[in-house]
């Protein structure tokens, strides 16, 4: 096992880098996220800056730990632990004669990719926030109007839930035609799929396989131990939301994680945790220093 540090190194207008591999290494001349080896007792974090200089003569100040991905090559099996390096001193430049390209997703990526990459790529196209309808608090009509608002501002992954609400069927289909405006992806909490279903945990561990709703379908689902975000990872779920972290006004008395017990389940999961349970838009760095993703938010992202 070849264990791998590999960054995400993201800028603010949503371009991150990629870098070829240099002639005389494995795969020369294939694309793929900077970083390196781990060495033996080194944490991955470490490794992470030690790399980053070494190959782009950058110091890295913000690092959020990410998603952990295994590979297995010809020559090696590797275990890759992302990250996403949000803030750095210095400009980025090649020291080891590499090539390396700014990249955005939507636009054509440098080829040949590294086959690793693939569902990292598709885990960088979720955003941080994962919406979550509350018309059951705001009115149906109150509802649709923050959809349309926060979509007009830059909202891009709603889920309806409000399973009780004798409007649900109205609800999915305006959230759903307000989505195709602003380019937003709408999954339904249960069914039937939008963009995607989103399984609640008792759901979830009754699944065998990933349900195929065509290729393009968002799957995820609800989880609260390790043993239920396993069970998602295994049957190559999009991505989880996983809590709840703080008491919430939904599930009164509730035990909770706390940021601790949230990383501790959420720690080398192999697909994009969200964090949630009684969480603001101002918890955002905090949940992505515990691994999580970003913020799955009911109240939190209406108010």
């Amino acid at each position: 096992m070849v264990e791998v540090a590999a960054a995400v190194i993201e800028r603010a207008d949503g371009a991150f880098l990629l870098a070829q591999r240099p002639a005389g290494k494995v795969y020369a001349g294939w694309w793929e996220f900077p970083g390196g080896k781990v060495e033996e007792g080194e944490a991955p974090e470490h490794a992470l800056a030690r790399e980053l200089h070494e190959e782009l003569g950058i110091d890295v100040l913000t690092a959020f730990p990410w998603i952990t991905r295994m590979h297995v090559y010809e020559h090696a099996t590797v275990r890759l632990h992302f990250f996403r390096v949000t803030r750095w001193r210095g400009e980025p430049h090649p020291r080891e004669s590499q090539a390396f390209v700014w990249q955005r997703l939507g636009e054509r990526m440098a080829s040949p990719m590294l086959p690793a990459n693939a569902p990292v790529l598709a885990a960088l196209s979720l955003p941080l926030e994962y919406a979550i309808t509350d018309a059951q608090a705001l009115g149906a009509a109150e509802q649709l109007a923050r959809v349309e608002a926060r979509m007009k501002a830059g909202l891009r992954l709603v889920q309806v839930r409000d399973k009780g609400n004798w409007e649900r069927s109205r609800l999915i289909y305006v959230i759903t035609s307000i989505a195709r405006q602003y380019g937003a992806r709408v999954l339904v909490n249960s069914g039937p799929a939008a963009d995607g279903i989103h399984y609640t945990a008792d759901q979830l561990m009754t699944l065998r396989a990933r349900p195929e709703d065509g290729l393009s379908s968002l799957v995820a689902a609800s989880c609260h131990t390790v043993e239920e975000l396993g069970h998602a990872m295994a049957i190559g779920l999009d991505f989880v939301v996983l809590g709840p972290v703080k008491p919430t006004a939904s599930h009164p008395g509730a035990p909770t994680l706390g940021w601790e017990g949230f990383r501790r389940i959420a720690e080398g999961a192999s697909i994009p945790v969200y964090a949630i349970g009684g969480l603001a838009p101002e918890d955002l760095d905090e949940a992505r220093r515990a691994g999580a993703h970003g913020l799955a938010m009911i109240r939190g992202s209406w108010r």
